[in-house]
């Protein structure tokens, strides 16, 4: 099952993988909040690939080169080139633009929003049954050994994502403090089936109630069926929906908020 959230950053990066069809590029700096509807039709095209999870690491980015390796599977994942005039030249401004966002993003420079990429990273070594073009993009290099980003999504403790609904919860004084969205969910479409969504989505839970976050946020397509089982599995239920004159006036699919409560020890 191949699952996308909705970009964030990339003109529109924010899915679990599909996303490019579901939702017009516009706006730089945005982030995707849901998992690419036409990731599951697109994936048929591919050999999905059995990874050996003894190798793999869900961590946070730590590092430029991981950051840019992150924004080379976000365009490749969030984007359908549908020509191969001038790709790489395309590929590699869109990357430069999710580059940059995600760096400002994850350094904090935005008052009231915190921001963590969180990865999915498999040693070089062990993709050699990967193709070429995917080892060779998102590849990175952390204490002397190359690894592959083959999974990321974003956690974002904000009162709320640009053009996308704003959770409710939690209320009262200072609550805005303890809540945050996922967004950018993708996997490589080679790697899908072998549960890094799942996978990446624990990981930011835990980040999450590190930072004293109580309720946790995703927005998904409301078409997206395989994104919206992907979320539920998780523990995510329906809080909201977008309205259909905004998702006309913006040109996308219409949105529905997904929303999760976390323990944390935390008073607002």
């Amino acid at each position: 099952m191949a699952v996308l959230t909705l970009p964030h950053s990339l003109p529109l990066l924010q899915s679990v993988n599909g996303l490019n069809n579901q939702t017009r590029c516009h706006n730089s700096g945005r982030r995707r909040c849901t998992v690419a509807s036409q990731q599951q039709e697109v994936c048929t095209e591919f050999e999905r690939i059995k990874i050996n999870k003894s190798a793999l690491k869900i961590e946070e980015a730590c590092s430029e080169s991981e950051l840019w390796a992150t924004s080379l599977l976000r365009v490749r994942s969030f984007y359908d080139f549908k020509s191969t005039f001038g790709i790489q030249d395309h590929k590699n401004y869109l990357a430069e633009r999710e580059f940059e966002a995600l760096k400002e993003r994850v350094a904090g420079t935005k008052e009231g929003e915190k921001v963590s990429c969180i990865n999915a990273t498999l040693p070089l070594s062990q993709t050699k049954s990967f193709p070429e073009e995917l080892c060779s993009s998102c590849k990175f290099s952390h204490d002397g050994e190359n690894r592959v980003v083959v999974g990321t999504l974003d956690l974002n403790q904000c009162l709320s994502l640009p053009n996308e609904i704003t959770g409710m919860r939690p209320k009262g004084i200072g609550g805005d403090f303890a809540r945050a969205y996922l967004s950018n969910v993708c996997v490589a479409k080679e790697c899908q089936r072998n549960g890094l969504a799942s996978l990446l989505i624990e990981k930011s839970k835990l980040v999450a109630q590190d930072w004293g976050i109580s309720d946790l946020y995703v927005h998904v397509a409301v078409d997206n069926e395989p994104a919206k089982n992907l979320y539920i599995k998780c523990g995510f239920v329906y809080e909201s929906e977008e309205p259909a004159w905004q998702a006309r006036f913006l040109d996308r699919p219409r949105r529905l908020l997904l929303w999760m409560g976390l323990p944390n020890n935390y008073n607002w």
